[in-house]
């Protein structure tokens, strides 16, 4: 039996779209910013560390990083993540979301800036232990602010459109993607303004001039702006009404906060919190049989979806200049300069993420509320899965000359299908579908499994990737990328066989999600391929 809705509850459910909702869409979404630039900028400079520090003189090819050093330097932010998700997740479940809030983001400015500080007295291993290490504490802050975000947003927003609001924090990922490219590329242009390319067959020192240390720095330390420019507005949000409310069990404060932000008048309603929160469906722990018998399988779907998602999105993102390279619409190392090899990989990974990513985040955002989480996560891993095995089968064929832009616009449609799908809805639904008191960490969790999953993809789309065999003389690609794309493909697969866990969750309260506002029913489980869409009577309160 459905127990009555708070009214400050009622009031952020039933709530028309205002001002507040934009404005913390754009304070959550900066952070997102920052966390996909700083994640995904170390991509472009990858080469170029290998050039800087790995060229031999007298060699005739310029240096690259070696495997293990390459899948550290990619690999580490993302250990930092999976720790911090887990640990922002359940202090944010303890402390308040928005008292965890500001250290994220403290840790992020501070991290991104040593990244680019990294120092070792010219000693190559030195400098690379270095940053590895301040990638690894700016990962942890990142970690954080996935769980937060998340929690923060979906505990602001009505119930008719939160899926849109969530969606569109996580979309501002897309413009972090964007505008790391655009940086790299307005660097790179500063420091090698002829654009032009060219040979050093033998002497490789001068394809690497003095500058191209600066290039890498200064494009790791730009992440630092976005999040130091939104600290204080972050500060000045209020705590969310459900944390305040049913886990800090302060009705007057959660009635005052939200009078101020809906600037409608509220009342606290003290006693009803008290009886609210000493229900059993309000009691229960994250270890507890009652957990696993109301959210145990929704917790399995979150966390292997993610986990899959991951896997392929992490793999793609972070390997995409190695994979153009491959089919040659990257030229080879030996035939430009460090600084204009940096333009060139910016150029491509900001055409894909104009022309195929940012769009997809924001299909989502448009769509998830009329067509509902879960069928844009299957549809996402459908596509994903159908243009992994297009582009690996006959893998051959798209590295021949005339048939690059073929394999550019089939691959450009896997990243607007994952994140027209399960990129955007794996981020989305566990900040929806969980109590309260366990949102931030079972979210926290369910990101967590997203990174082991970038670990793998960061660490085994390397090796898998390598080439088995020395090309015959002239360029002809291995079959190890062929492979590593077949094996994301199957990964897709098993992404869309895992949403079947997931429930559906549009256009409900988060209390009649959770079950917060229900003793005698599992909530949530019904057939998700019905993809049911249930509502609850509009209280006054």
């Amino acid at each position: 039996m459905a127990k009555e809705q708070l009214q400050v509850l009622n009031a952020l459910d039933i709530a028309k779209t205002q001002w507040y909702h934009f404005t913390a869409i754009v304070i959550a979404g900066m952070g997102f910013f920052t966390d996909a630039y700083d994640l995904f900028c170390i991509s472009l400079v990858t080469k170029l560390l290998g050039r800087i520090y790995y060229t031999v003189e007298g060699k005739e090819k310029p240096g690259i990083l070696p495997p293990n050093v390459a899948a550290a330097v990619n690999g580490v932010a993302f250990c930092g993540t999976l720790s911090g998700q887990l640990f922002f997740g359940w202090l944010g479940d303890k402390m308040g979301r928005k008292r965890v809030y500001g250290l994220t983001l403290i840790l992020m400015v501070v991290c991104s800036i040593a990244s680019g500080l990294s120092f070792g007295r010219d000693d190559p291993k030195a400098i690379i232990a270095t940053l590895c290490f301040f990638r690894f504490w700016l990962g942890f802050g990142i970690g954080g602010d996935y769980p937060l975000s998340a929690t923060i947003m979906s505990e602001y927003a009505n119930k008719k459109t939160r899926g849109a609001f969530i969606a569109a924090v996580f979309a501002m990922q897309g413009f972090g993607i964007l505008g790391g490219g655009i940086v790299a590329i307005i660097v790179s242009a500063a420091f090698d303004n002829k654009f032009k390319a060219p040979i050093y067959k033998l002497d490789n020192l001068k394809s690497t001039p003095p500058q191209a240390d600066y290039v890498w720095r200064i494009i790791l330390m730009f992440g630092a702006l976005p999040a130091a420019l939104t600290y204080y507005w972050r500060m000045k949000m209020p705590e969310t009404a459900r944390y305040t409310a049913l886990v800090a069990k302060n009705a007057k404060q959660a009635a005052t906060d939200m009078s101020r932000v809906l600037q409608v008048q509220i009342q606290a309603e003290e006693e009803k919190v008290e009886r609210l929160t000493q229900e059993p469906s309000n009691s229960f722990g994250l270890f507890s049989r009652e957990f696993a018998r109301r959210h145990g399988l929704h917790l399995v779907g979150t966390t292997t979806t993610w986990f899959l998602l991951d896997i392929a999105f992490y793999s793609q993102n972070l390997f995409q200049k190695d994979i153009f390279s491959a089919i040659g619409w990257i030229p080879k190392p030996e035939t430009m300069n460090a600084i204009y090899e940096v333009f060139k990989i910016a150029r491509a990974q900001t055409l894909i993420a104009l022309c195929s990513t940012v769009p997809g985040y924001w299909f989502t955002v448009f769509f998830i509320d009329k067509i509902g989480r879960f069928t844009i996560q299957l549809m996402g891993f459908f596509f994903m899965t159908v243009f992994m095995f297009a582009l690996a089968i006959p893998y051959h064929h798209w590295t021949l000359d005339g048939n690059h832009i073929g394999f550019v616009v089939m691959y450009s449609l896997t990243f607007f299908f994952a994140n027209f799908g399960p990129n955007a809805t794996t981020f989305v639904v566990p900040a929806e579908i969980f109590p309260a008191r366990l949102r931030s960490t079972c979210h926290g969790i369910s990101a967590a499994a997203g990174k082991a999953g970038a670990i793998v993809g960061a660490f085994g789309f390397l090796y898998a990737a390598q080439d088995t065999k020395k090309p015959d003389e002239g360029y002809k690609p291995g079959i190890g990328v062929k492979n590593a794309l077949i094996v994301l493909g199957v990964v897709n697969f098993l992404g869309m066989v895992f949403t079947f866990l997931v429930p559906e969750s549009k256009g409900r309260s988060l209390e009649e999600i959770s079950g917060e506002n229900d003793d005698e029913k599992e909530v949530g489980m019904e057939p998700v391929h019905q993809a049911v869409y249930k509502t609850v009577p509009e209280s006054t309160g």
